[in-house]
């Protein structure tokens, strides 16, 4: 091979070389620009994911809020409807408590009557009257009632109703001196407060 030959070979793998470097060239400008593309497009995905995850963390957090609430009012409610089937199975006989007050007081009065007693007759009608009082009394004692109200007891405006005050000898100030009318509890609610004179 010539000398001529070898440098027009030489020439053009230069020229093929140069081509080369160009051709590789202008692909990693190319690439340059698809790189930066892909490389913000990815930031705006990550961006995009981290502020859906913020919003499902608010979301689930007041998710989580909603659901305590409610149980806490489920809870309040349910207590409450307790509350109410436990009061009115305390209490759905005051009406019919406070009816039969009357007949107690009645019965009392008859039995407070002055009489007779050496006489069979009246004897047996009292010892009647007093009976049937005391089986009266035990059977609403067993529903709850309870009377409340003696002398000697010391007065509490929340169960007693104070008529007057009087001084009288051997109490002690406060302290009631008279019963006018007893007063009833119906398990620990008061049904009638009891009238009295209490010492001043």
């Amino acid at each position: 091979m010539s000398e001529q030959e070898k440098n027009q070979e030489n020439l053009e793998n230069a020229e093929e070389l140069t081509q080369k470097a160009n051709d590789t060239e202008n692909s990693a400008e190319q690439a340059e620009p698809a790189d930066e593309t892909a490389s913000d497009a990815l930031e705006e995905a990550i961006a995009r994911v981290q502020e859906l995850e913020e919003q499902l963390a608010e979301t689930a957090k007041k998710e989580q809020d909603l659901l305590l609430r409610s149980r806490a009012e489920l809870d309040n409610m349910r207590r409450r409807a307790e509350q109410d089937v436990e009061k009115a199975h305390k209490f759905a006989l005051e009406k019919f408590s406070k009816d039969i007050l009357n007949t107690i007081d009645n019965l009392e009065r008859a039995l407070a009557t002055p009489a007779n007693k050496e006489d069979e007759a009246v004897k047996s009608l009292f010892d009647g009257v007093e009976l049937t009082l005391k089986e009266l009394l035990a059977t609403v004692a067993r529903f709850g009632v309870e009377p409340v109200g003696a002398v000697g007891e010391t007065f509490n405006p929340e169960l007693h109703q104070a008529i007057s005050m009087q001084s009288a000898e051997g109490f002690e100030t406060n302290q009631i001196t008279v019963v006018l009318q007893k007063g009833y509890l119906l398990n620990g609610r008061v049904i009638r407060p009891a009238m009295v004179m209490v010492a001043a």
